[in-house]
């Protein structure tokens, strides 16, 4: 059988988390699924100008210690970091970004990889950064199978499939090269949302601006206007399961990966913590080992002071 791998979010604000998980999954297999595989974290250092997807909050910034802290204790751990550089609005101006060239650089020691959108990037990273695998972001919105399979021809490790194509079996079966998609199986996106690509481009202009107001004063800054979404701010794993995108843990087991697909990413670079180890465990654990190694990671993460649990003050008595 195939290795099943799972793509993990998060390099900063889920990082405790995946090394746990990461971690569980050595020391304890029998609690999962056959053939369950990590096969890289993803995601960016705030605030990197190349980053796309989720938005990097304003007031955060990652030293360069804590960087490569964080590279080398999840290769250590035989998996691969994959920065989400998938801004579509840069220059080439853009690409000589100090900060973002230094995470590159750091990482730079042939196990590592980069999503990737924007060709003027692109083809900049290939050239200063040959050691890295590039992947073909799933924010290019690919739906026509001729050009997937041309996409999939390119020197892509892999290329994420359009979540709108997902159990679009007559669609895949025409896919040339199954071992080379990566597939989005919990996203929170409505199908078919019309607003996906705008959302995009402005989380890359937001991103900028960002930027730009850490360079002027309070009285002078852009605001960021908050970008309401429906789907994405409310849902979870447990309300989708009803749209035709969603794939469940029995669709990758004897579906996907009978096909040769076997690559799954699963979303939630900026999710809350509980909502991430639900969604974990919902894909990746056996469901009669779901609750028991659920409490294991929550009281982990507890210990550990990523779950912080409130407790009742003392008063005076009597």
């Amino acid at each position: 059988m195939l290795p099943v791998r799972f793509h993990l979010p998060g390099l900063r604000y889920n990082y405790h988390l995946n090394m746990l998980w990461i971690t569980f999954l050595k020391n304890n297999p029998e609690y999962f699924r056959e053939g369950v595989e990590i096969g890289s974290l993803f995601g960016c250092f705030p605030t990197a100008l190349w980053n796309g997807g989720r938005l990097t909050p304003a007031y955060d910034q990652c030293d360069s210690a804590f960087i490569n802290m964080v590279i080398k204790s999840i290769n250590d751990l035989g998996v691969p970091i994959r920065y989400t550089f998938t801004n579509p609005l840069l220059n080439e101006h853009d690409c000589e970004d100090p900060y973002c060239n230094f995470c590159m650089e750091a990482a730079d020691n042939g196990m590592n990889e980069v999503m990737i959108f924007s060709p003027i990037l692109e083809k900049y990273l290939r050239e200063k950064y040959p050691n890295f695998a590039y992947n073909s972001s799933t924010c290019k919105e690919i739906k026509d199978v001729d050009e997937l399979n041309a996409e999939i021809d390119k020197p892509y490790k892999y290329v994420v499939l359009d979540y709108n194509l997902n159990n679009k079996w007559e669609f895949l079966s025409k896919v040339n090269h199954p071992e080379k998609l990566e597939v989005l199986v919990n996203t929170l996106c409505e199908p078919g949302c019309k607003r996906r690509g705008e959302h995009y481009r402005q989380i890359a202009k937001d991103q900028k601006t960002i930027l730009l107001n850490r360079t002027l004063p309070a009285d002078k800054q852009i605001p960021i206007k908050h970008w309401h979404c429906d789907y994405g701010e409310h849902n979870c794993v447990h309300t989708i399961q009803h749209y035709p995108t969603f794939i469940s843990p029995e669709d990758i087991w004897e579906k996907y990966v009978p096909a040769g697909i076997n690559n799954f990413k699963i979303e939630g670079r900026t999710a809350s913590i509980f909502s991430l180890v639900e969604t974990y465990a919902f894909f990746m654990l056996k469901p009669e080992k779901a609750g028991e190694a659920r409490i294991k990671i929550l009281r982990a993460l507890e210990d550990h002071r990523d779950i912080i649990v409130g407790r009742p003050r003392p008063a005076k008595w009597p």
